[in-house]
């Protein structure tokens, strides 16, 4: 605004018409705050380069750097094949779909027919910010010759409301060139790309994954697949969100690194499953050499921009993929890190990726971190919980709804649980029914049937107990070398955090169990249908050591999922009652 009252002044020098000199100041204003919005529009923009990922703050700097240091001139290409604004969005993507196949591109090379397929309409960057600013390149010289020609040659105030005019009307057009753009994206190719038939393959998918299947794998199935969602679920910000701001979980991952700053030192590091990219640059500040980061979803364009932005993308690589079909720059890495952690522990089934990673890339004598996981069960009487979530329903109102409580019970419900609502005999009795030393573990150890044991309080019988909750604890060991005591049935997250000697060692551990903090994993609730309750209700209350046979398994169409299966009743006895419960 500080250059407006001279832009004002310069206006009513130029007439003696108070009422022109009023419209003038108008739009002169108007102009003004135009032009401001538009500095901090362009203070905003990354624009990531067409060749790699370098980031600069202007579209104009970018294509320069293309033109002079590679050799790619874009505005040279648009103009010698005198693309229209969709023309030029087709270019923008053809380029940046050749550069993530890793084919080089010529701009010399590339011919309208290369730009036909309108499937390079669909942005390959999310919010892609050179299509942001087409409008700012320069025009093409034939028409900044006829719009010269055109343009009356008038300093005066008429000439400058015309010119005004003409801009707003450009401006109008632009906009409605964007909408058109977006609407056809979104309605008309995501659909069509959505519904192709079956044995399209990458031309009627469109996507990175389901390019590189052969034409007739999984013929005859349109739908996507669970991991498609899986992978789509992780674009958003929000989810990305609530994972940052869980300090239970991000501050253990950068607590480990920053305390264990001589493991990273020199070394390659491999992120997977990279998200926004901050463990990738909590390991680059700790001096690794090297960090390969790597995902699936479609958050790995602004995990790049996020590494940039921070100076860090000459330690960082990102590629895009699945880890098992994207081709590391290196043989082998030192350390793999990963937050892989779903609902009591296994949902997302995301360890079997970092368990072929670890067989196909970590050194002998690598490292991962977290390097070790425990679960957990407890039984659980919580009077309260059940009538504000199952009972609930015989009275809403006034009304009964009790068939809203169909499968009710069939779900592991993932849920914040007091402590109090724990009713076993406490941390001297209780023993986790599954301890995972990452380093070994395999795909196989990961659908189980184990034995479990717990022995109730002295206020509970076994007719009080309400269901089951399960939780894990993940340990941060700095060698894979790790003594049986050390992380054994017994040990919990809290003994290593209460403990002053692991924590000034630099080790690191967390729990997403009742007793600690709440984490976005919450626990998994295991509620009791009214079949079992009536079963338990029947044992002796002076019975007080329970136990039987908790099962992890896969199940059939959910690769992702777990049914949780849980045998129980009282100790030394064969009588047992079971139930399963979904977690899909």
């Amino acid at each position: 605004m500080a250059a407006a009252p001279s832009k004002r002044d310069e206006a009513r020098s130029s007439s003696g018409s108070s009422t022109t000199s009023s419209v003038s100041d108008e739009a002169e204003w108007l102009d003004a705050d135009q032009d401001g919005d538009d500095d901090d529009d362009q203070e905003a923009l990354a624009v990531i380069s067409l060749v790699d990922d370098r980031v600069f703050p202007d579209a104009t700097s970018m294509l320069a750097y293309c033109r002079d240091e590679h050799g790619l001139d874009f505005v040279g290409v648009r103009d010698r094949l005198a693309l229209d604004f969709y023309g030029a969005v087709k270019l923008i993507n053809f380029i940046r779909q050749r550069v993530h196949e890793g084919i080089a591109v010529s701009g010399a090379d590339i011919t309208a027919a290369d730009l036909d397929d309108d499937r390079y309409l669909k942005p390959v960057l999310d919010d892609d910010a050179l299509i942001l600013c087409l409008d700012d390149l320069p025009e093409p010289a034939g028409a900044t010759a006829a719009a010269a020609a055109a343009t009356p040659q008038d300093d005066g105030v008429d000439g400058l409301l015309q010119k005004n005019a003409e801009l707003q009307a450009q401006l109008e057009q632009l906009a409605k060139q964007f909408s058109s753009y977006r609407l056809a994206v979104q309605q008309t190719l995501d659909q069509r790309w959505e519904d192709a038939p079956a044995g399209a393959g990458a031309e009627g998918k469109g996507k990175g994954e389901d390019a590189a299947k052969p034409a007739d794998e999984d013929a005859g199935v349109v739908a996507k697949d669970e991991s498609e969602y899986y992978f789509e679920s992780y674009a958003h910000n929000d989810i990305h969100e609530v994972m940052l701001k869980d300090a239970v979980r991000t501050d253990a991952y950068r607590d480990f690194i920053y305390q264990n700053k001589h493991l990273f030192a020199g070394k390659v590091v491999l992120d997977i499953g990279c998200g926004t990219g901050i463990l990738s640059m909590f390991c680059a500040r700790a001096g690794a050499k090297q960090v390969i980061a790597v995902d699936k979803s479609e958050i790995i364009d602004k995990a790049r921009e996020n590494i940039y932005s921070n100076g860090l993308g000459d330690v960082i690589t990102t590629l895009k993929g699945r880890i098992e079909e994207v081709v590391l720059p290196v043989a082998s890495v030192d350390i793999i890190v990963s937050e892989w952690m779903g609902y009591c522990l296994l949902y997302e089934a995301m360890l079997p990726s970092v368990i072929w990673a670890r067989d196909r890339y970590l050194a002998a004598d690598g490292l991962l971190v977290p390097s070790h996981a425990s679960i957990w069960m407890a039984p659980v009487a919580d009077a309260a919980y059940v009538a504000d979530n199952i009972g609930f329903w015989r009275d809403v109102y006034g009304f009964d709804m009790a068939p809203m409580q169909r499968g009710i019970f069939a779900d592991a419900r993932p849920d914040v649980l007091p402590a109090a609502a724990v009713c076993d005999a406490g941390d001297a009795a209780r023993r986790a029914f599954r301890v995972l030393d990452l380093h070994t573990t395999t795909v196989a150890d990961l659908v189980f049937a184990t034995p479990w044991h717990a022995t109730l309080n002295a206020a509970t019988a076994a007719a009080d107990v309400d269901g089951f909750l399960v939780w894990f604890d993940m340990f941060f060991a700095q060698s894979r070398h790790v003594p049986p005591d050390m992380i054994g049935p017994a040990t919990t997250a809290l003994d290593w955090v209460a403990d002053p000697a692991k924590r000034d060692a630099g080790l690191v551990a967390f729990t997403t169990g009742p007793f600690g903090t709440p984490t976005h994993w919450r626990q998994g609730l295991l509620l009791l249908d009214d079949k079992n309750k009536k079963k338990l209700a029947k044992v002796d209350a002076a019975q007080k050591h329970i136990g039987g046979v908790i099962e992890y398994v896969t199940p059939d169409g959910h690769a992702r999922g777990v049914n949780i299966k849980v045998s129980f009743g009282p100790d030394g006895k064969d009588d047992k009652q079971d139930q399963t419960w979904l977690l899909h």
